[in-house]
């Protein structure tokens, strides 16, 4: 039996491994946005309809970015007889070295920074990250995040029009500067992960296309950085992570929390290599490197849950502890509520609620927090105002699985002694 993979298979496994690469490789030699993605798209098609016949080439990514230059050169010349297009186009042609505009001379990192720009809006990062180098349609983009794919596509036109106007450099920051832009860019590839393994509306709970992608981009940053302890620590807590997803909603679609899940289910393979990363940073802090990051306390916080046996076993006072750490980092409501939860679960219901409700003005439209002091009302043998607080998270949750997680814990009241 042939263990070469069929010409579909490969052009599915060049697509997610290949399409970055080339799409960035065409902005650097051309740039231009349009001309890059739409020569990439069409150098694909060409492989769809060769492959079959002809057979997989012995470099599937050389013969796309090949097919895909002599696409981009083509739609120039056809696009207008401009000179200078024309002039820039035969020089293109050329495979001589260029000069290296930033500290990693990686047109993938090239093209991360410039789709993560800080001149341009967050939607628009997410859009454009997500179409140059997770390399999904415009269709897809505007499914996962429930707008027409008319509006996604002006979204995504407008921002590549915005790098084009303000002449925003396709480069990596320079050294100087580059953890401060990096810091932007992580934040996208979270958005996205977190987007799609807590869907905010729409019918389906987990998407784990999003999910996916978010970490392949997080794996091609991880190689592009790979002395960073912030991109070390965002894989790994996306690893971690994504490994619970298959516990975390049931057959009937209902929500699973972390400590009713079956970590039986729990993919040992991604939290063995999340476990690898965060002991890799905590020996590099050790050995000088710096203190941890946000994403690595993060990271840490979920590697204590994952290496629990059980919901019991986990050790809350070290997560307490993680949390009274990244709360001087990041002292967000989020975070504070977070920290709410694992204080609640190390001193007690009391202790957890006071904390809690010390963020509740500021996250009163966010249904986990009420969620939170529901659970903890009950704890404390409140049930009428846990009830309500039920009432106003279900009112809030735009996931379809936790509104069936809250409103069974709701039910529950006054006869299930766990809410």
């Amino acid at each position: 039996m042939s263990l070469e993979p069929t010409p579909e298979r490969a052009i599915v496994r060049a697509h997610r491994e290949e399409w970055a690469r080339v799409v960035a490789d065409l902005a650097r030699r051309f740039g231009d946005l349009d001309v890059a993605e739409d020569a990439a798209a069409e150098a694909f098609a060409a492989a769809a309809a060769r492959w079959p016949r002809e057979g997989v080439p012995p470099n599937p990514g050389g013969w796309l970015t090949t097919t895909a230059t002599r696409k981009a050169i083509d739609w120039l010349r056809r696009e207008s007889q401009r000179d200078a297009k024309q002039q820039a186009a035969r020089i293109m042609l050329h495979d001589d070295a260029h000069e290296p505009t930033g500290p990693i001379d990686d047109d993938r990192l090239r093209l991360i920074f410039t789709c993560c720009h800080p001149a341009l809006a967050m939607e628009a990062r997410v859009a454009l990250t997500l179409r140059l180098l997770g390399g999904l349609t415009v269709a897809e983009i505007a499914r996962a995040f429930l707008v027409p794919e008319t509006t996604m596509a002006r979204r995504i036109t407008r921002a590549k029009a915005k790098i084009k106007a303000a002449h925003i450099p396709f480069r990596v920051p320079s050294a100087g500067d580059i953890q401060q832009r990096l810091g932007g860019v992580l934040a996208v590839v979270y958005l996205v992960f977190n987007e799609g393994y807590l869907a905010g509306a729409g019918d389906d709970p987990v998407r784990a296309d999003l999910t996916d992608r978010a970490i392949h981009l997080g794996r091609l940053l991880r190689t592009l950085l790979p002395d960073d302890g912030e991109v070390a620590g965002l894989l790994a807590l996306m690893l971690l992570t994504d490994a619970r997803r298959p516990a975390r909603v049931s057959r009937t679609g209902t929500l699973v929390t972390l400590d009713e899940q079956d970590r039986g289910a729990w993919d040992r393979t991604l939290i063995a290599e999340g476990h690898a990363l965060v002991r890799e940073r905590i020996a590099a802090v050790a050995a000088g490197a710096g203190p941890a990051g946000r994403y690595q306390l993060q990271a840490a916080i979920n590697a204590v849950h994952t290496e629990a046996a059980s919901a019991r076993d986990t050790a809350w006072p070290a997560i307490a502890a993680l949390y009274d750490r990244l709360v001087l980092l990041d002292p967000s409501p989020i975070v504070r509520l977070n920290r709410a939860v694992a204080i609640a679960e190390a001193d007690g219901p009391g202790p957890g609620l006071a904390e809690a409700d010390r963020v509740a003005e500021v996250l009163d439209g966010y249904h986990a927090l009420h969620a939170v002091r529901a659970q903890l009302l009950h704890r404390l043998g409140r049930d009428d105002a846990a009830r309500a607080a039920y009432d106003r998270a279900i009112a809030l949750a735009g996931n379809p699985a936790e509104r069936a997680y809250l409103t069974l814990r709701r039910d529950r009241l006054g006869r299930d002694p766990l809410g």
